[in-house]
Order: structure tokens, then sequence, then C-alpha cells
């Protein structure tokens, strides 16, 4: 069944488990979030979630987005995000913390990567790069990508410089090795994609 949050990236910590040993974690600060919007088969053809994160003052806001909140009597959020639904009968209105996950849950956790700006092959694409010998003149340049008759021009996809980082990247079979309800924390297993303070998605996956 789906069922999802909204959560801003607090950084990188380790607990330790009962027999003592060191859990590396990520810390989410999940919600708390609030149902705006509710799709369902009959009236959308598909049914889904909208769930509103961090509340903001009206004038923020588009007018559109104002209109979408004011009809169901609701605050303003910064962030709105849909989640797919099945199984789960939630209401406008309704407020989903952290306690929404439990430990030992599957999840896969969605953020958009650092940005790198402008790289070249070897650390956009792991190049070798040539030899550091003397006299080589071939260091760090991508070295050379067709023949020049035929075809006459570069493939799409060829492995070149370029920017390099923030694009959005899931991470799947994340577990969640501890939830505190109180202060609406999540720490998941391993990493998750993003920087500090960055927004991420996080869906039950099994």
């Amino acid at each position: 069944m789906a069922k999802g949050i909204i959560a801003r990236k607090i950084g990188m910590t380790q607990i330790f488990d009962e027999e003592g040993k060191s859990i590396p974690v990520t810390v989410l600060r999940a919600g708390p979030c609030v149902v705006t919007q509710v799709r369902t088969m009959e009236n959308d053809k598909y049914a889904a979630f909208q769930l509103g994160f961090e509340k903001i003052r009206a004038k923020l806001k588009s007018k559109a987005e104002q209109g979408h909140l004011k009809t169901k009597n609701l605050e303003m959020f910064r962030i709105l995000r849909e989640f797919r639904n099945t199984g789960w009968d939630f209401q406008t209105g309704q407020e989903i913390k952290a306690d929404i996950f439990s430990r030992g849950d599957i999840v896969k956790a969605s953020g958009v990567s650092k940005g790198k700006g402008f790289q070249g092959t070897i650390k956009r694409h792991g190049f070798g790069g040539g030899r550091a010998a003397h006299g080589s003149k071939f260091h760090r340049a991508p070295g050379s990508i067709g023949s020049s008759a035929y075809p006459s021009r570069v493939f799409k996809g060829t492995k070149l410089p370029g920017h390099t980082g923030s694009t959005m990247i899931t991470v799947g079979n994340l577990e969640i090795v501890e939830v505190d309800v109180v202060h609406n924390l999540i720490m998941i297993r391993g990493a998750v994609p993003g920087p500090r303070t960055s927004l991420v998605r996080i869906e039950a996956q099994r």
C-alpha cells in the first residue's frame, strides 16, 4: 500500500543497536504534513492524495494556489506534492506525521542531488585520463569521440563534459531504523540524495 510524506534532510549521524553496532543514518524532519486534496478513481481516473508542507504567508503564494487552498479552508503551504494512493483512506485537512512509518519499514527516498557545476569527463564520468609521463600532452582531455568522414556527427548520449549533479535521484530499499514521533524525525539507514536542508520525498516501497 502506498503511503508517503515530505521531509527536510537534517544531516547524517550514527546510532547504536542493541548489540552495540554502529549504524550510519540520515536524519529527516518528516512533516507534519496536511492532506490538501484527495483524488479518486470516480472523479480523476486515478487515486492519489496531495500533501502540504511548511506553512507560509498567503502573499507568498500565487493566486491560483491561494484559491486552491482557500476553497478547502486550509492554510498556505510552501510545498505541495502528490502521492499515489492504494488502500489508504485520507481526508482533506487530515494531518500526517512521522508516525505514518514505523521501525523496519522499507521505503524509497527521492531528492535533488548536490550540484557540482560544469565538470570534465574525469570527474563527471570517471574517465582515466592520459599518461602522467614526461612529454605526454594528454592528461584530462576527453579524447577522440568519433570518425570524421562518417557519420560526421556526435552521437546523442556521448560522455562529454557538462553540468554535473542537481538532478532528481531516487534511492530504493532503504530501511527505517528509528522514528521519533515527538520531534517528527525519521532515521533511515544509509545515505539519502541531496544536501542538508534539501527537500526529500519518502514513499513506502513494500
